[in-house]
């Protein structure tokens, strides 16, 4: 699989499948943010303080119109934003290519292959080489999941020399994941690490996801905070 990324003019990183939708999405961004008013009041009433200045936010989270409402907010509130979707099948790729064009790194569209799919995980988690992301947006755990399985390899790989092998499971998508980790160790051999230590932590909407923190945190194997969304008042119990 041999992808690579693009960029903008002003130099901001992305994938998307076709830039030139991005004035459909700005359309639909504009009429989406009317029904979305406590987005849109955070950035009227914390837009001046800036709570997010300096902060870098990675988001695994469906690339949707609605989506894009977040990121702008977050962006708006002084963010610097690397985005993703967490599903193969749900980007809209008319929101992609806006956010691409005017916000923040995006690396998602619609039919994506498994490859792909952790490509942009991988991607989204990327900030060079100043570490990852501060706060993580996860939906599914894949984002998580990702830096977990990577702090164990270059764990396994500083005391043994011993490098992650993707035929030692049977599972097609792990096999992708290691393989992505395998490559990663040839460049830079504590990524995943500088990733952990500069991450305050995770947001986790999905019962997925928040099963595999829960496990984690049972085991002893939780590297960094994490917050359930999941079972917050506010997505548990609306109607």
């Amino acid at each position: 699989m041999a992808l690579s990324v693009e960029k903008t003019a002003s130099g901001r990183e992305y994938k998307v499948k076709d830039l030139s939708q991005a004035d459909f999405g700005r359309l639909e961004l504009e009429l989406a943010e009317v029904e979305m008013p406590g987005l849109m009041a955070c950035r009227a009433e914390f837009g001046p303080s800036q709570p997010f200045k300096g902060a870098r936010i990675s988001g695994s989270l469906h690339m949707t119109i609605q989506t894009a409402v977040l990121i702008e907010t977050l962006t708006a509130l002084g963010a610097e934003v690397r985005w993703c979707s967490c599903n193969i099948f749900s980007t809209q790729d008319h929101a992609a290519a806006a956010i691409a064009r005017d916000s923040a790194a995006v690396f998602a569209w619609k039919g994506e292959t498994l490859e792909e799919y952790w490509w942009c995980t991988e991607r989204c988690l990327d900030w060079g080489a100043g570490g990852g992301p501060d706060l993580i947006v996860d939906d599914g755990g894949d984002a998580t999941l990702l830096i977990h399985e990577g702090v164990k390899a270059e764990e396994e790989f500083e005391r043994s020399g011993k490098v992650p092998d993707p035929d030692s499971t049977d599972n097609p998508e792990f096999k992708i994941v290691l393989t992505i980790i395998r490559d990663g160790l040839k460049t830079d051999a504590r990524k995943y690490r500088k990733m952990k230590e500069r991450l305050v932590g995770v947001s986790e909407e999905t019962t997925t996801g928040v099963k595999r923190l829960y496990q984690m945190q049972e085991s002893g194997t939780l590297l960094f905070p994490a917050i359930n969304v999941n079972d917050s008042v506010t997505k548990s119990k609306f109607r």
